[in-house]
């Protein structure tokens, strides 16, 4: 593995569009071997995210609307639940852990993406990968619902501005995972669910400086 990352270590998460940055998040590393590389993003944590001149995100904005507009980084935090991420090594997927409030575990998220693709340079590190829109929701009793199927399908009608060039595999990871999810395997065993992190890791102030690096493919 060319890049490893230590636990507690603070990793930027940049999913791209084409070459362009979409969305950042900071993270800490909580684990990372040979099977893949576990995060955690804590509410508050420093993020970056494309919008509308006018503060819109891609899901208030119809595409073909989205395609002809000016749009730009704006920094903000993530204002959603914690989340507990399992990157697998060398799939095109991750799964986030999600809890409510009081820590009772809510289930978990399967977001399909390109593989990622590890970076380590002058003082900052994190991970690159391509969003591919359709997702999985699924409840801690394993019942599962695919997720922005209309946005996945209204996208792929601009060929020249979508950043998935085909169907058919996204789907087929998609189907892939649910036969985990369905049989109880692992990561949709029970691992994980009870996790906390360590309470010293507290937000970064701001986004650390060299997130705007060249992608790495």
């Amino acid at each position: 593995m060319a890049v490893r990352f230590e636990a507690g270590e603070l990793v930027l998460l940049r999913q791209f569009a084409l070459n362009q940055i979409a969305n950042v998040r900071a993270a800490r590393a909580v684990d990372h071997d040979e099977r893949g590389l576990l995060l955690w993003i804590a509410r508050g944590s420093p993020m970056l995210d494309w919008r509308t001149v006018d503060g819109r995100g891609i899901r208030d904005v119809p595409f073909a609307e989205w395609v002809r507009s000016d749009l730009g980084l704006v920094s903000t935090v993530w204002r959603g639940q914690d989340i507990l991420m399992y990157v697998p090594a060398g799939q095109r997927h991750s799964v986030w852990w999600f809890w409510h409030d009081d820590t009772d575990f809510r289930g978990w998220y399967v977001n399909l993406e390109e593989t990622a693709v590890y970076w380590r340079d002058d003082g900052v590190a994190g991970l690159d990968t391509v969003d591919q829109d359709l997702d999985i929701t699924v409840a801690p009793d394993r019942t599962w619902t695919w997720k922005d199927v209309d946005e996945f399908t209204e996208r792929l009608d601009f060929p020249d501005h979508y950043w998935v060039s085909e169907a058919a595999p996204v789907w087929a990871e998609g189907r892939r995972v649910i036969e985990l999810i369905e049989a109880g395997a692992f990561p949709f065993d029970g691992t994980w669910c009870q996790w906390r992190p360590d309470p010293t890791w507290t937000p970064p102030s701001a986004m650390p400086t060299g997130w705007q690096r060249p992608r790495v493919f």
